[in-house]
């Protein structure tokens, strides 16, 4: 996989566009990725990684924070990388999810959701694949062969992860490892591993405490019949003491089922010898009774005869009893009739008196009872017919008043609507002008508030400029100070520099001087010179008594010196790097004062705060205009209609006028003196009522008299037949309904009791019971309580005895089930017994405990290999950059104190042949060590992805702590990637790295956010 080309749009710190040409930076094979601090370097491998995979590595995956805080508040965030792999150029655009400006928004905001877009080069022409998130991310996936972890451990060489791996402990490497090769599965292994232990070690428990259930349910059981214990198992024994208890009860069942028979059949014989004497005793009983009743009836005899004549009496004068009630209801019904017929006459006086529609009836008596008492009036019937007729008459009328006096209520309820609506149409037009004096107000309020608020765009760029200043301004203070500090550690650092050189050269120039002695020195008889290659030494030179310890003084002043020269180099490289951010912070304000800083940014928040004020004002005010508009056109409409429904009400008010007067007129005869119809009408219901029960009074009267002398008659005609000479004889023989219904009762029971008897005497009963009687026997209470006390105990004995027998058979049957359920149970736990010790034992194995020496579980096992080949891969690369020295090498060898084993890294030294830890390398070896690690990591996942293709990498810092010959070796090993045509990236801001590394990727930081430039030669920048 090649990358050809880069655009970042509003991404990171980059607020405008940059384009990357990565085909440019490719042709030099090698280039370098530099910039400031937090200028955004990382951030162009967050956009390659955006690009292809939707995501960036690490904490920074929240999308919503992926969009540039400098850009416009409008502009699209986007990245797009164009690429090739497997014979394919494609290019693929991403927008991360952000939120776009809007009026409608919610909080002046929209969210914008994330957007792909992915296009293929075919035949020259881009054709477009994917617009679909998922879709074109699924076919990404599959075209570059590996995710995005596997992306950021081939691709973006995570070297610092590989330093800290370096510096750990073996123990400590798991995380890193697993975090590297994603072997959570294996870890998951061990954990389901031992959760199936676990679970069958329950499992067995379970079906132990079962068994030991089972068995102690058995004991209970059996414990009831206080069993002898005598020869019986241990109750260890649980199988062999089921069978003893299950015989025991067996035998302890038949024992006590043969004692509950015996008691049955003597219970049963208690019981028939108190059954008969009881019998004996009940006749004995029911014969006294009958003696007695036979006494009694013999005694009521006389009685009886009395009572039957008594009631042959009453029944011939109930023959009469209709037609004597029939004569004393008519007498008493004339009696009545006259008085309400008297009454009827007092109050038809009494109304004639009031009501003055009786004025012209004859109140004079008529007829021969006149004398007796007052009668109806003379032509009562006649004036009765008349009243009817008025009174329907006016009867007919009253809607007529009813409609007048509805009438009179609508114009009462016109009258004060038309005050309401003439108040209403006053409050409206009130109202209007007070709306109208507030809108005008307002709306010059509203001009204000837009020329505040039109600045807070503005208002909050300042604020955050000015913000950002007076952080940079602190920044430059502290920058200076440390500057400072680096600088004063530079300058004692140079002179120790030029000191120790100094000494060396002096030190050197001895040397050569007397090189010549030093060579003679080293001449031996018969060996060849090592400069003329001649065995004969003839005159061989001298020199001063120092000439021996001379070079190795000079050896010692030159390693004093290169230990000065790179302590120099670091101080010097600080120092760089201090100088480079002063000068980036001075050029983005830095250098300004810190009080007009610090009061630009407090003028700044507080614009700013004013401007967010009037927004928010200027929002109210609107929406009170628009409320103010509204409600002055609702007055509007309120006065307009109620002047229209005021002139509505007015013509109806007359209309209602004219009708009620002409209706008044019209039913003013009618009312005859009378305030309404209405009460015309009551009086004239009054005096037809009281007439017409007068009338109706005196008809009663002279029917009631008729009917009263045929009653008489008839009664005188019927009492000879019945034998009574007068009616009231007939009524003193006659007896009351109860009484008959009494004394008819008494006779009827005295014949029954009578008949009774009788029949008593010929029953079963009752003549065996005369027979005993005869025979003797007589009554002995005593006799049967003690039979019943002998039967109930005989009973409660043979139920004692059937309740053993029957316990006896349920524990038979219970002990039964429970020695089938524990050989069951037995049988089945077996199988969960072998499982779990197998599953344990498995357990223990894959966690590293058990029989596992070496400590190592599953997981470690697994990263053990793929470290193993890590260090191989590695192993070539360090070579080359080691100058042959050193190789790294995996270790899995016992680690002391029963710790886990088999994450074990050492480097092994080819020079002296000695292996040691890799936390004992010096700053140069660590990070040539740690790049051969991540170099080594990259060739085995792209061998795990299926042998992909990468030709563009990317290498992080680190060659700042490398020596001049270390750091050739390594370049000369990153200049051996470059084989077969692969482009590599290094991140560093070292300054000899920009020296030797023409090609470069600048990241510029500013004030209003980073931007990028390509350097294709050796010149700084400008």
């Amino acid at each position: 996989m090649r990358i050809h080309r880069l655009s970042i749009s509003g991404f990171g710190p980059f607020a405008g566009t940059e384009e990357i040409d990565f085909d440019r930076l490719g042709a030099h094979g090698l280039f370098l990725l530099n910039g400031p601090t937090g200028a955004g370097k990382t951030s162009v491998l967050d956009a390659i990684c955006f690009a292809l995979y939707g995501s960036v590595p690490g904490a920074r995956q929240d999308g919503k924070r992926l969009r540039s805080d400098h850009a416009e508040p409008a502009q699209e965030p986007a990245v797009t990388c164009e690429f090739s792999a497997q014979g394919r150029r494609l290019e693929v655009t991403r927008s991360p999810a952000w939120d776009k400006p809007s009026a409608r928004g919610k909080n002046g905001f929209t969210t914008q959701q994330a957007k792909t877009l992915l296009r293929e080069r075919v035949g020259g022409t881009w054709t477009e694949k994917s617009t679909r998130n998922d879709e074109a991310g699924a076919e990404l996936l599959a075209l570059l062969g590996m995710d995005r972890e596997q992306f950021t451990r081939v691709v973006l060489l995570p070297q610092g992860d590989f330093a800290a791996f370096l510096r750990s402990k073996a123990t400590e490497r798991l995380e890193l490892l697993q975090k590297l090769f994603g072997t959570e599965r294996f870890e998951a292994v061990e954990q389901d591993l031992s959760r199936q232990a676990q679970a069958a070690k329950e499992e067995v428990a379970l079906v132990a405490s079962r068994l030991e259930l089972v068995a102690a349910r058995a004991e209970a059981e059996a414990a009831r019949l206080n069993l002898d214990a005598t020869g019986s198992p241990p109750p260890e024994h649980n199988i062999a003491r089921l069978s003893w208890l299950e015989d025991a009860v067996r035998d302890r069942r038949r024992e006590l089922a043969g004692a509950a028979d015996l008691a049955e059949a003597a219970s049963r014989q208690c019981r028939k010898s108190v059954d008969e004497e009881a019998a004996r005793e009940e006749r004995r009983r029911r014969l006294d009774a009958a003696v007695a009743r036979q006494t009694a009836v013999e005694q009521q005899a006389p009685l009886l005869e009395e009572q039957l004549f008594r009631l042959g009496r009453h029944r011939k004068a109930a023959v009469l009893d209709g037609q004597l009630q029939n004569v004393d209801a008519s007498a008493a019904r004339v009696r009545s009739a006259a008085s309400a017929a008297e009454s009827a006459f007092t109050l038809l006086s009494l109304a004639a008196e009031e009501n003055t529609e009786l004025a012209q009836l004859d109140l004079k008596p008529q007829g021969a009872r006149a004398p007796e008492g007052a009668g109806p009036a003379i032509g009562a019937a006649a004036e009765l017919g008349r009243l009817r007729s008025l009174l329907a008459v006016v009867e007919a009328r009253l809607p007529d008043e009813d409609r007048l006096q509805g009438l009179g209520k609508r114009r009462s309820g016109l009258l004060k609507k038309q005050e309401d609506l003439t108040a209403s149409v006053a409050d409206a037009v009130r109202r209007r002008v007070k709306l109208q004096d507030e809108r005008s107000r307002l709306q010059v309020r509203l001009q204000q508030l837009e020329q505040r608020a039109g600045a807070a765009a503005l208002r909050r760029k300042e604020a955050t400029a000015a913000d950002e200043l007076l952080n940079v301004v602190q920044r430059y203070g502290s920058a200076l100070a440390a500057r400072d500090a680096v600088k004063a550690r530079w300058d004692g650092s140079r002179e120790n520099q030029l000191e120790a050189k100094r000494r060396w050269l002096d030190l050197r120039e001895q040397r050569l001087a007397n090189a010549a002695a030093e060579l003679a020195a080293k001449l031996v008889a018969g060996e060849q010179c090592p400069v003329c290659g001649s065995l004969d030494h003839p005159g061989p030179a001298s020199g001063g008594p120092a000439g021996p310890g001379l070079a190795q003084e000079e050896e010692d002043a030159r390693l004093e010196h290169e230990a000065a020269e790179a302590a120099f180099s670091r101080v010097a490289e600080q120092l760089a790097e201090a100088n480079q951010r002063v000068a980036v912070l001075a050029g983005q304000g830095g250098d300004t004062a810190a009080d007009d800083a610090l009061d630009a940014a407090e003028r700044a928040r507080l614009a700013a705060a004013d401007a967010e004020e009037a927004m928010e004002e200027l929002e109210s005010v609107r929406l009170r205009l628009d409320e103010l508009e509204a409600a002055v056109a609702a007055a509007e409409e309120t006065r307009s209609g109620a002047e229209s429904e005021l002139a509505r009400t007015a013509a109806l008010l007359t209309d209602l006028t004219e009708q009620s007067s002409a209706l008044d007129q019209s039913l003013a005869g009618l009312r005859g003196g009378h305030r309404s119809l209405s009460q015309r009408l009551r009086a004239l219901d009054n005096a037809v009522a009281v007439l017409d029960k007068a009338v109706e009074a005196q008809a009663h009267l002279e029917t009631a008299e008729a009917r009263a002398g045929e009653a008489r008659q008839q009664l005188e005609r019927a009492l000879p037949a019945a034998g009574f000479a007068t009616a009231e004889e007939a009524r003193e023989q006659l007896l009351a309904a109860h009484e008959a219904a009494a004394l008819e009762a008494e006779v009827r029971a005295a014949q029954d009791e009578a008949a009774r008897v009788a029949e008593l005497f010929v029953s079963e009963d009752i003549v065996l019971a005369a027979e005993e009687k005869d025979a003797g026997y007589d009554v002995d209470g005593e006799r049967l309580a003690a039979l019943r006390d002998a039967a109930a105990a005989a009973l409660q004995e043979a139920r004692d005895a059937d309740l053993a027998a029957g316990m006896a058979a349920r524990c038979l049957a219970s002990l039964q089930g429970l020695r089938a359920e524990y050989e069951e149970l037995a049988g089945a736990a077996r199988q969960p017994a072998e499982r779990a010790q197998m599953l344990a034992g498995l357990a223990d194995a894959a966690a590293g405990r058990g029989e596992n020496t070496y400590r190592m579980s599953l997981n470690s096992y697994v990263l053990a290999a793929r470290l193993e080949q890590v260090a191989l891969a590695a192993s070539e690369r360090l070579v080359a950059m080691s100058d042959g020295r050193y190789l790294l090498q995996h270790t899995d060898a016992k680690a002391a104190r029963g710790a886990k084993s088999g994450l074990g890294l050492e480097v092994v030294d080819q020079w002296t042949g000695h292996r040691r830890d890799t936390s004992t390398l010096s700053g140069g070896e660590s990070f040539m060590a740690s790049l051969s690690l991540a170099l080594g990591l990259a060739d085995v996942v792209q061998q795990e992805a299926g042998g992909v293709e990468i030709e563009t990498l990317f290498v992080d810092e680190g060659f700042g702590s490398l020596d001049e010959q270390s750091l050739e070796q390594v370049m000369d090993a990153l200049e051996g990637l470059r084989d077969g045509g692969r482009v590599v990236g290094l991140v560093s801001h070292v300054a000899e790295m920009k020296q030797r590394i023409g090609a470069q990727l600048q990241v510029l930081k500013g004030r209003n956010g980073s931007t990028l430039r390509i350097l294709d030669s050796l010149e700084a920048p400008g």
